[in-house]
C-alpha cells in the first residue's frame, strides 16, 4: 500500500466543538470603592472605629448627656439673647420690667375700672400684677418654642449640637426676664403691704414647676413649628384665650361663689396648668390669699403637669432630632 493511499484510507479527525459563551447578564459590577475594598469591608471599619451616620439620633441618655456638656452654651446663648433682646432701645434693660408693668396697667384700665372685676377680690393690684407677670413667662416662653427651630436655622445647618439646646436656651432666657421683674414686683408688693414672710419661699417651687412645665411645652411646639412654621402666627390667638381662662385678671373662684358657672367648669378651669402656677404664686406671694382658693392637691398638680410635660416633649422633640434644618 503507498503512502498516498494509506492517507485516504486513515478517519478524518473530528474538530473540537467550542462551548457557548454563556448569555450575557444584566447586574451592574459592583462598584469601585476608593481604596479597592468592598463596601462591607468599609461598613465594618466604620463600625470598628465608632463612625455613624452624620446627623442620625442618638439615643436617649446619649441625648441627655449630649445636652448637659452643652451647658455652657445654653446659658451663654440665652444670656446674650437676654442682653441684646432691648440692645436698640434707649431704655436698654429697663424694657424687662416695663413691658409686664404696662401690660398690667392695661389690664387694670380694662378688668379693675371698666368692668369692675376687682369687685370680691381683697389686694387686687398685687392680685393682678402677680397673675400677669406669671403668664407672661410662660407665653413669652412658649412663642419662643415656636421659634426655636424656624429662627435658628442657620446656626442649625452650620453646627453639631443637640438641637433641644435652643428651645431651653430661649426657656431659660426668659427665666432670666422673669427674676428680673420679680424684683419690681417684689417693690410694689411692698408698696401695698405685703411684705417678705415665710410663705414667699414657696414662690421657688412653684416657679421651678412653671418653668419645667413651659421648657416642656415649647420643646413640643417647636417640633411642630419646625415643620408648620404657621402655628408661630396661630400661638398668639390661642394664647390669649389660654390667659383669659386662667384667672389672670380675675377670680376663678369668684364663679363658683355666683353661682352662675357649674362646679364642674370651676374645677377644670383651676386644674389647668396655668392657673395652677398663678394660683401658687399668689398663694405665696399675697396674704389675703388663702388656701381654700386653691385647687384641691395643686402641689400634686403642679408637680403633675410640669413632670408629664417636660418629660413628654423633651422625648417628643428628641424623636425627630435627625430632620431639623432638612427639607
Amino acid at each position: 500500500m503507498t503512502t498516498e493511499t494509506a492517507a485516504e484510507a486513515a478517519p478524518t479527525p473530528t474538530p473540537a466543538v467550542k462551548p457557548a459563551p454563556p448569555p450575557p447578564t444584566t447586574a451592574e459590577p459592583t462598584p469601585p470603592t476608593p481604596d479597592g475594598a468592598p463596601p462591607e469591608d468599609l461598613r465594618a471599619l466604620a463600625l470598628r472605629h465608632g463612625l455613624t451616620v452624620s446627623g442620625a439620633r442618638p439615643s436617649l441618655p446619649a441625648y441627655v448627656r449630649q445636652l448637659w456638656s452643652h451647658r455652657a452654651f445654653i446659658t451663654a446663648f440665652a444670656t446674650a439673647r437676654l442682653t441684646a433682646q432691648y440692645s436698640q432701645a434707649r431704655l436698654g434693660q429697663v424694657w424687662q420690667v416695663m413691658t409686664p408693668l404696662l401690660n398690667a396697667a392695661v389690664y387694670y384700665a380694662i378688668f379693675g375700672i371698666l368692668m369692675n372685676v376687682e369687685h370680691g377680690i381683697p389686694d387686687y393690684v398685687p392680685f393682678l400684677l402677680t397673675g400677669v407677670f406669671v403668664w407672661t413667662f410662660t407665653s413669652d416662653t412658649l412663642l419662643a418654642g415656636t421659634r426655636a427651630i424656624s429662627g435658628n436655622l442657620g446656626l442649625v445647618r452650620a453646627l453639631h449640637f443637640p438641637r433641644a439646646a435652643l428651645p431651653v436656651s430661649l426657656a431659660l432666657q426668659r427665666l432670666q426676664q422673669l427674676l428680673l421683674s420679680l424684683t419690681a414686683l417684689v417693690a410694689i408688693l411692698c408698696c401695698f403691704g405685703e411684705f417678705p414672710a415665710w410663705s414667699w419661699l414657696l414662690a421657688v417651687p412653684a416657679l421651678l414647676c412653671q418653668a419645667l412645665f413651659s421648657t416642656g411645652v415649647a420643646l413640643a411646639l417647636a417640633r411642630i413649628a419646625a415643620r408648620t412654621p404657621d402655628i408661630s402666627q396661630l400661638m398668639p390667638f390661642v394664647l390669649r384665650t389660654w390667659m383669659y381662662a386662667s384667672g389672670a385678671m380675675w377670680s376663678i373662684q369668684n364663679l363658683a361663689s355666683d353661682g352662675r358657672v357649674p362646679e364642674g367648669v370651676v374645677l377644670a378651669l383651676q386644674c389647668n396648668p396655668a392657673a395652677v402656677y398663678i394660683d401658687l404664686m399668689r398663694f405665696a406671694l399675697i396674704e389675703s390669699y388663702t388656701a381654700a382658693e386653691l385647687p384641691p392637691h395643686v402641689w400634686a398638680l403642679a408637680a403633675g403637669w410640669a413632670a408629664l410635660a417636660f418629660a413628654g416633649g423633651f422625648i417628643w422633640f428628641w424623636k425627630a432630632e435627625e430632620t431639623y434644618g432638612r427639607g
